[in-house]
C-alpha cells in the first residue's frame, strides 16, 4: 500500500510549488491533477469538441495519454504541452470541463489509478474530499486573496501576460466562487481533518516544513 499526501487549496495559494518540493523531498510522485484537467481543456479545443457535448468530452479522456513528470512537465499523447495549457484561452475553458460531472467520475479513476503505481503528492480541488477521502495525511493549502493576487499578478508580468491587479483579483474571487460552489462532486471543502496552513504568513519552507513534520510524527 502506497503513501498518498492530498493536498486541496485555493487557486493562486502556492498549494502546487509546496505539493511539488514535499514531493521532491521525500521522493514520491507529484501529481498536479488541475494539470490533467487542462489537458482535457486544450484537447477539446483542439478537436473542436463543444462543452455541450459531454459524452464526447468523457470518451476524450478516456482515450488521453496523460503523463506528469516530478519536474512539471505535462505530455498529452506523447507530447509535452505544458505551456500550452498555462494560457489565458485555457484557463477560461477549464472550470467549465471541470464541473461536467462524467468527466470529474472518469478522471477519479485515472488519478486514483495514479496512486497504484508509486508513492503520490496529489493536489487539486477535491483530492482531500473525494478522490481520497480516506488518505491518511490530508491538508488544505490558503492565504489572503490580496497576496494570492498579487503573487498571480507578477507570475503574470513574468510570463509577459497584460493583466491589472484588479483584473487578476477579480479572476481569483470568480475562481474562488466557483470552486466552493460546484455541483456535489469536486467541489472545494474545508473539513476538520485536513491540516490547515496559511502560506501567506508561512515562507515556501516553513510551510514545507510543517506538511513534512506532521507526515513524520504520524
Amino acid at each position: 500500500m502506497y503513501n498518498i499526501i492530498a493536498i486541496d487549496g485555493t487557486s493562486g495559494s502556492g498549494k502546487g510549488t509546496i505539493a511539488k518540493e514535499v514531493a521532491r523531498r521525500l521522493n514520491y510522485t507529484y501529481i498536479d491533477t488541475g494539470a490533467m484537467y487542462r489537458c482535457v481543456a486544450l484537447k477539446s479545443l483542439e478537436d473542436n469538441i463543444s462543452l455541450d457535448e459531454e459524452d464526447k468530452m468523457v470518451n476524450l479522456l478516456k482515450n488521453m495519454d496523460i503523463r506528469l513528470t516530478n519536474d512539471g512537465k505535462v505530455y498529452l499523447d506523447g507530447r509535452d504541452v505544458s505551456t500550452e495549457i498555462r494560457t489565458e484561452e485555457i484557463n477560461d475553458r477549464v472550470p467549465k470541463v471541470a464541473n461536467i460531472v462524467p468527466l470529474r467520475l472518469v478522471m477519479k479513476d485515472k488519478q486514483r489509478e495514479m496512486a497504484t503505481k508509486s508513492d503520490v503528492v496529489m493536489e487539486g480541488r477535491d483530492i482531500t474530499t473525494h478522490i481520497f477521502p480516506d488518505a491518511k495525511y490530508k491538508f488544505y493549502i490558503d492565504a489572503s486573496i490580496d497576496i494570492r493576487a498579487e503573487r498571480r499578478y507578477k507570475q503574470n508580468l513574468e510570463k509577459g501576460i497584460e493583466s491589472t491587479l484588479e483584473e487578476v483579483k477579480k479572476n481569483l474571487e470568480e475562481r474562488d466562487y466557483n470552486d466552493m460552489n460546484r455541483n456535489t462532486i469536486g467541489a472545494l471543502k474545508r473539513t476538520p481533518e485536513q491540516h490547515y496552513i496559511d502560506n501567506g504568513k508561512n515562507t515556501l519552507e516553513e510551510s514545507v516544513n510543517e506538511i513534512l513534520k506532521i507526515v513524520g510524527e504520524e
